[in-house]
């Protein structure tokens, strides 16, 4: 059924909620993550009447929600929509904002507002959030003319999923949502200085990068998100096959490579792979697709790639020259470039001996982790898994913290847009309400949320959304009681010193760095016991710590129809290596 068919007619007198709900509509929008408060009720009674049209998602915490639909969007590849009142239901969403920002993920964040007359009079549950976003957003707006909200969504939407995709504030007066008028649904655009076409890379600019790459001797491509967002993860795999150069990606370009391929060299930077640290350290071109030389990639900046050219391709030409001066800058939309880059470059003279030097590293420097420690590590927990679910193409979400580097580093991703990470932000909670989204888009699918205790907790309350409203994430805890990566550095740079990094009771010994390994601990002295919490909410949940017990474990994970949390006791001694220490280089690099 067409969008004209399902919403009001032209001459239809609509109030403003009415306009906006129906915009959504009309947008393509068939899932909404919305928290209802005075000054958004408007909002969600008109959400009721297109009910049939718009699924609306009551998540339990506004953040929730907001990482609900940003997952929805980095799964989809469409703009997320997130709703909310105003005041601390409107700050509720800042953190989820400024995420989507830092990682491009296109979203829309519609807030309720106290009246126009009453703004900035302090009025109850008032906040300028206009202001408070002015900074972490891609655009924002203040509605205060009804006639405004059909135009405005649209170009919400335009502004979101255009250019470098990013997130939009609408901010919305009860007093507008109530008032009324004819929708001009036509209603152009008015965006002054604006251009939401996609920049095309000059011929010229394709004929130096092919240049390059024909006279490289020791070349690597270092793909980011960039490439996923353009959807081009298809012609970066061609590059790669037609050139045969090895290929490194960012946490963010996960998946836009396979990472079983002899060429992939995994991920780099701080937790990324010794082989390809080196190989970039080393390379005499250093391909950038959709990247931005961020400082946990680089390192001391002035010594990453320091002998060789780079070429760099990216839709913003902010990004261009920002941190690392480009020899051949390219602003295009990344898919369009590899396309016609594609359609000239040959292949290097020879780089086998290159080639085979990278694959020799790679053989004598894999991820490794102690396949006798008797209880079960993070890392030999996520192999496992990837073993297990591979081939069921599910979607992995992941917290923050090590559980995220080792998953990074230990399942093995084949396709874009099957691992969501809270890259550039760092934020702890994004696991879980972003499995929630991933769900709601696709229902039958596999979704697992792989999530350490202390970033599980920052969003458990949407347990209860995910039971209440029939979405089977499942959630594969590695519990290790303690803020793990904070402990890590601790450990290597603080000697040790235990400040407010344990998870539990501070009269246990762990509270200050003694004790003896809360891995070998039986699950009574485990602190919180998140079986019973999932079974408090009505989800599936189970605890296993031995090693042999894993895979069954996995297994009843697996089989269970609805959301269930495996609770995996493991040791918080474990470090994440290699480690680049902050601002230093790959001679710096921590291997044991």
């Amino acid at each position: 059924m067409s969008a004209a068919t399902t919403t009001a007619p032209k001459t239809q007198l609509l109030s403003g909620a009415d306009i906006l709900v129906q915009s959504l509509v009309r947008h393509g929008v068939d899932t909404i993550f919305a928290y209802p408060g005075g000054c958004s009720m408007p909002l969600h009674q008109a959400l009721t009447r297109v009910k049939d049209q718009l699924r609306t998602v009551l998540p339990r915490h506004e953040q929730g929600g907001a990482f609900a639909a940003q997952g929805l969007a980095r799964s989809t590849g469409k703009v997320g929509v997130a709703m909310a009142t105003s005041g601390p239901g409107a700050t509720n969403l800042v953190t989820a904002i400024a995420d989507a920002k830092l990682d491009s993920v296109p979203l829309v964040c519609i807030t309720g507002q106290v009246p126009t007359a009453v703004i900035g009079s302090d009025a109850f549950q008032e906040t300028p959030m206009v202001e408070v976003c002015r900074g972490i957003t891609k655009h924002h707006y203040l509605l205060t003319d009804v006639n405004d909200v059909a135009r405005v969504v649209k170009e919400a939407f335009l502004i979101a999923s255009t250019g470098r995709p990013g997130p939009v504030l609408i901010d919305v007066p009860k007093d507008v949502q109530l008032a009324s008028c004819v929708p001009d649904w036509d209603a152009p655009v008015n965006l002054p200085g604006y251009n939401p076409a996609k920049p095309l890379a000059k011929p010229e600019a394709l004929r130096q990068a092919a240049a390059a790459i024909k006279r490289a001797k020791r070349p690597v491509i270092y793909a980011g998100g960039g490439v996923i967002a353009s959807e081009a993860s298809e012609e970066l795999r061609t590059l790669v096959k037609k050139t045969g150069i090895p290929i490194t990606t960012t946490v963010m370009g996960l998946g836009a490579y396979p990472g079983t391929d002899p060429l992939s060299l995994d991920m780099l930077g701080m937790h990324g792979s010794v082989y390809a640290n080196r190989a970039v350290d080393e390379a005499d071109l250093l391909i950038g697709l959709g990247v931005r030389f961020d400082d946990r990639v680089t390192g001391k900046l002035e010594e990453f790639c320091k002998h060789g050219k780079i070429i760099h391709v990216d839709i913003d030409a902010a990004e261009i020259n920002k941190n690392k001066a480009a020899h051949i800058p390219v602003q295009s939309d990344v898919k369009h470039a590899l396309s016609e880059l594609n359609k000239i470059v040959e292949a290097p003279e020879d780089i086998s001996e290159w080639v085979e030097r990278c694959m020799e590293w790679k053989k004598e420097f894999p991820f490794r982790f102690d396949k006798d420690y008797p209880g079960i590590t993070q890392q030999s927990a996520i192999d496992q898994l990837w073993r297990m679910t591979a081939d069921r193409d599910p979607v992995i979400t992941v917290g923050v913290g090590q559980h995220q580097m080792w998953a990074a580093q230990f399942y093995k991703f084949q396709k874009p847009r099957t691992w969501l990470s809270s890259s550039g932000l760092g934020t702890m909670g994004f696991g879980l309400p972003a499995a929630m989204g991933v769900q709601a888009a696709f229902p039958g699918r596999l979704v697992i949320d792989i999530d350490g205790d202390g970033s599980f907790q920052m969003n458990i309350q949407e347990l209860s959304t995910l039971v209440c409203e029939k979405l089977p994430v499942k959630v594969f805890l590695l519990n290790n009681q303690h803020l793990g990566m904070v402990v890590q550095w601790e450990d290597r740079f603080m000697a040790g010193n235990r400040a407010h990094t344990y998870l539990g009771p501070i009269d246990k010994p762990e509270w200050s760095g003694e004790g003896d390994g809360i891995g070998e601990m039986d699950q009574a002295n485990r602190y919180a016991d998140f079986v019973a919490i999932a079974k408090g909410y009505g989800c599936g949940g189970a605890y296993v710590e031995k090693k042999e017990n894993l895979e069954g474990a996995i297994n009843e994970m697996l089989d269970y129809p609805g959301p269930f949390i495996l609770d995996v006791a493991v040791p918080y001694q474990e470090h994440v290596l290699p480690m680049i220490p902050s601002g230093k280089t790959v001679r710096d690099m921590i291997t044991e």
